[in-house]
């Protein structure tokens, strides 16, 4: 690679945004790309195996992040992961794919970002073994499946969800978002689909398409107020990779802000004060942190089956042999939502795991266990993702505030007490059979207590270079030429559900908004 190489279109990240860009921007055979990510290759067992991505956590697939003392989390740091890997956090995730709520899209206010603006690119995206319908499309890159392992506790959480008075959902993608099922999973024949399977590895020998792993983007460089670049380093080398049309950022929700902070985009006085000259001043780069805060209840009991039997060898023989058993679970296999009373659409949405996730994480070993958690989809909290110097290898400070909004606090709180019910109901008995990580009793005094000392968070970041504020509704960034942002941090308030699926959505669009292809807001289909 020489130290300036050149290319129409320059891409940094290559999580499930940046994949998407990729391929999509690649398929022009007159068009060069290169995507830029600060991690590895993924072809390693464990980012195909649905059940691996636990043991991927604080490895070097992971930018292994945490949070600032949380202020209302008892002074706690919590742990944050994000995959740093082809693939993103697509790899680490627990691989549901569930849209959110069409008013999440709606209430934006950004045309062109309505549910209906986006369901054709959601429908674009799927190839899903359901078929097709009004909600659903095949075809796609992205293999979208009902789950290949069931566990006995997930299976009573749902039977238990049911008799405690819930409705029963099939799909939180379809018609209604309401109740509780069992979870669809971005997967294809027994394997993790990650954005890097669908969208990258069909690409990936296209002579126009450069894809360079273990490369750290630095900063974006502007010429004449346009971004021209962008300045990386790789193997201790300083490299030059010039972009003669755009710069696109598809860092995530914590690197792009802080890419553009340190490439001088951002808010002015701490730019100055880090000695970063300001190219554009955009006070809320970093600002509008959003993330869904989970808080698990967690049960052990006597029956031999959970996902601590993941390391058994007749597990392996038995995926080995037709990728079924629990190496083939997902983890987080059923859930639901729910309106805990406090708002007109669902405010909580509950994860059911046939593990101990007292840690956040499922664990290979150990007790049999069973765990679910209510998480907060609609935060009030806000926080921010700032720098603490000009230098690209320094982490940044990320603070949540979890709970820093008392109304986030009452929805936990809710959401305790619906998760406490369900434990109570016959069905689920069996796997509740001892207390392991639970609130000493149901009063709101106990309940909140919990909830500060045991929140964790949903993986979900968002918020940070929201439409509106630091982009516009085509996704370029305000104030310079040729650069965009296309990840989650471009959503003004996060959607109420698990946010891969809408990321794809969003970059599917930002692909055809990049090369002028995209329908016009309020169209049914899009252009593909």
């Amino acid at each position: 690679m020489s130290a300036d190489a050149s290319y129409d279109y320059v891409v940094v990240g290559a999580g499930s945004a940046g994949c998407v860009l990729a391929g999509r921007l690649s398929e022009d055979p007159d068009v060069r790309v290169c995507l830029i990510e600060a991690g590895r290759e993924d072809g390693a067992d464990l980012t195909r195996i649905p059940s691996g991505a636990a043991l991927l956590q604080q490895s070097e697939y992971d930018w292994d992040y945490d949070t600032s003392e949380e202020p209302s989390c008892g002074g706690r740091r919590i742990y944050l992961p994000r995959g740093k890997v082809l693939g993103g956090t697509s790899v680490l995730n627990g691989m549901v794919y569930a849209r959110g709520n069409s008013a999440d899209y709606d209430g934006w206010g950004q045309p062109g970002w309505t549910y209906r603006d986006l369901l054709p690119y959601f429908k674009l995206a799927e190839d899903n073994e359901r078929g097709e319908s009004v909600y659903h499309g095949t075809g796609g890159p992205l293999g979208v499946s009902d789950g290949w392992y069931r566990s006995p506790a997930t299976s009573a959480f749902v039977a238990a969800a049911l008799e405690a008075g819930f409705a029963a959902n099939p799909d939180f993608s379809g018609p209604t978002q309401e109740g509780f099922g069992f979870y669809q999973i971005t997967g294809r024949a027994g394997e993790r689909c990650s954005a890097a399977t669908a969208y990258l590895h069909p690409a990936i020998d296209r002579p126009n398409l450069t894809v360079r792993t273990r490369t750290l983007a630095e900063r974006v460089f502007f010429e004449d107020g346009r971004a021209a670049g962008v300045s990386a380093r790789a193997g201790g080398e300083r490299v030059t990779i010039r972009a003669t049309r755009e710069v696109v950022l598809a860092a995530g929700g914590y690197n792009s802000p802080q890419l553009l902070m340190l490439s001088g985009v951002g808010p002015a006085d701490p730019l100055r004060t880090a000695g970063i000259p300001v190219v554009a001043d955009l006070p809320m780069v970093g600002q509008n942190l959003q993330d869904h805060p989970q808080c698990w209840l967690v049960f052990t009991h006597s029956l031999p089956v959970s996902l601590a039997l993941v390391g058994d060898p007749r597990s392996v023989r038995q995926y080995e042999a037709d990728r079924t058993g629990p190496l083939a679970s997902n983890g987080p296999e059923a859930g639901g939502f729910v309106r805990t009373g406090l708002s007109p659409d669902p405010d909580v949405q509950f994860h059911a795991v046939a593990a101990s996730l007292a840690e956040n994480r499922a664990a290979g070993a150990g007790p049999h266990a069973f765990s679910m958690a209510p998480c907060i989809l609609a935060p009030r909290s806000r926080g921010s993702v700032t720098l603490v110097s000009a230098d690209p290898t320094t982490k940044p400070i990320i603070r949540h505030n979890y709970f820093a909004a008392s109304a986030d606090l009452d929805a936990m709180v809710a959401g305790l007490r619906i998760g406490l019910e369900i434990a109570k109901q016959d069905a689920l008995a069996p796997y509740t059979e001892t207390p392991a990580q639970l609130p000493a009793s149901d009063s709101d005094a106990d309940l909140r207590a919990y909830a500060r000392r045991h929140a964790q968070t949903c993986f979900h970041p968002g918020g940070t270079c929201a439409m509106g504020e630091v982009v516009d509704a085509d996704l370029r960034v305000i104030g310079v030429d040729g650069l965009r942002v296309v990840d989650m941090s471009v959503m003004p308030t996060i959607v109420r559900g698990n946010p891969n699926a809408p990321v794809i959505a969003i970059a599917e669009r930002a692909a055809d908004l990049i090369r002028g292809k995209a329908q016009t807001p309020g169209a049914a289909t899009a252009s593909r």
